[in-house]
């Protein structure tokens, strides 16, 4: 049963090759660090190209109920930091950024917060941070969404060991505010392999950019030193994994897909699109900023270690269905935690339109064989929407429960999914 109440979307079907630039708006894992970033800072940040989705925005809300100034423009957010203070009442949504990010904030307001989100999202893992808040002396109520952070305006901070294996957010969320707690922050994880380790390795970079000191040479332990915050003023990339599903589509339908200002260098783990689509048959090159992807709807099965890409899994899935034999994709156990639980959401989508599909205890094994129509549920989960676009096409009569989630961080995907197909991108470009 899906979670939807919207009326379905009729996912196109390619007739032709593929010839398309699409522009992606900004990371949302950058914007969203960049704004607890600039909550922290010794003056007001300008954030430029950030993303503007239901998970920013929510962010950005949450700031200013605690008295941070954002103030929204076109091209650029202006953040002005203030005394965080309550009481307040903060809506986390359903975006793990927000509820894992603001708490370790939050609790050095002065006053209580409390915080909760939407249905799904109470049933989210949260134990892991709020008992490492305590940990470093904060007062809690709760150990899930709704619950209460009762401030005193500053925290202890120090040492604190936890087991971050179900998600990198937890080291995120604790690192990115360490600075701000008297006595810094030392985080050891223990447990198996933190998954996702690209966005903990572009917390640190963030960290160190606006002059916070982070000691992370040791294994599985990260120092965050005490000391002011620098203003945050750079631009934010575009969101590498949201353009992958655009990427996908070039190798299942054929044509050419280009996505302009690609970094050379950067930490957000949908870079590894690159190599995977390579992987899998398609040709990828990457000239003057660009990425191109040119496919000609021939694709190779895959035996993947998705650990540390997992956000990549959906898209990947998709085109697994299509491929010359069977995939396997693993070490992703830690998505059973996420917006959905994914691994049982991408199985059960596949055998809904007659394909085959079967989960194992981390990861999935997808057969391909041919496929029908049929409803293609998102689960409220805006990667396994964009799945669904990339299903359909190459089968007709596909249908998407709830293309509207995919707003929580990419508003108006189902418009420039129509304008990839029809080549208006290209024009636009």
């Amino acid at each position: 049963m899906s979670l939807s109440t919207s009326t379905p979307w009729p996912a196109p079907t390619a007739h032709r090759p593929l010839d398309a630039t699409v522009p992606v708006p900004g990371s949302k894992s950058l914007t969203n660090r960049a704004l607890i970033l600039a909550a922290q800072a010794t003056g007001p940040s300008t954030i430029t190209a950030p993303l503007r989705s239901r998970d920013t925005d929510l962010m950005a809300a949450a700031l200013g109920r605690l008295g941070v100034e954002v103030i929204k423009a076109a091209e650029s957010w202006r953040v002005t930091p203030a005394p965080l203070a309550g009481p307040a009442v903060i809506d986390c949504g359903l975006a793990g950024t927000v509820m894992r990010f603001l708490p370790p904030l939050a609790v050095t307001a002065t006053g209580d917060v409390t915080v909760d989100g939407d249905e799904y999202a109470r049933i989210r893992p949260m134990t892991t941070i709020l008992q490492a808040l305590r940990d470093l002396g904060a007062d809690i109520d709760g150990d899930a969404m709704p619950f209460v952070l009762h401030g005193t305006g500053s925290l202890a901070g120090g040492t604190v060991r936890i087991d971050a294996s179900a998600s990198s957010q937890f080291v995120s969320g604790l690192m990115l505010s360490g600075a701000s707690y008297e006595h810094g922050l030392t985080l050891v994880h223990t447990g198996k392999p933190v998954p996702s380790m690209p966005h903990i390795e572009m917390t640190v970079e963030m960290l160190r950019s606006v002059g916070v000191s982070v000691d992370d040479s040791g294994a599985n332990t990260w120092r965050v030193q005490p000391g002011p915050v620098s203003p945050w003023n750079r631009t934010v990339e575009p969101d590498l994994s949201n353009a992958t599903p655009f990427l996908a589509a070039a190798a299942v339908a054929g044509g050419t897909v280009r996505i302009p200002h690609w970094p050379t260098a950067t930490t957000q783990p949908g870079d590894a699109i690159r190599w995977i689509l390579a992987l899998m048959g398609a040709t990828v090159d990457l000239s003057a900023g660009t990425l191109s992807v040119t496919g000609s709807g021939q694709l190779a099965g895959v035996d993947l270690d998705l650990h540390d890409v997992g956000e990549l899994t959906p898209t990947i899935a998709a085109l697994a269905m299509f491929a010359d034999g069977p995939s396997r994709l693993y070490g992703i156990g830690h998505l059973r935690g996420h917006e959905t639980d994914r691994l049982a959401a991408i199985a059960g989508n596949i055998r809904s339109i007659g394909g085959d599909a079967q989960e194992t205890p981390d990861g999935v094994i997808i057969r391909p064989r041919p496929l029908t129509g049929g409803i293609w549920a998102a689960w409220a989960d805006h990667r396994m929407a964009t799945a669904g676009a990339i299903v359909g096409l190459r089968v007709p009569d596909l249908w998407v429960d709830d293309i509207d989630t995919t707003a929580k961080t990419l508003p108006g995907f189902d418009r420039m999914w129509t304008d990839m197909l029809t080549g208006e991108q290209a024009a636009r470009g």
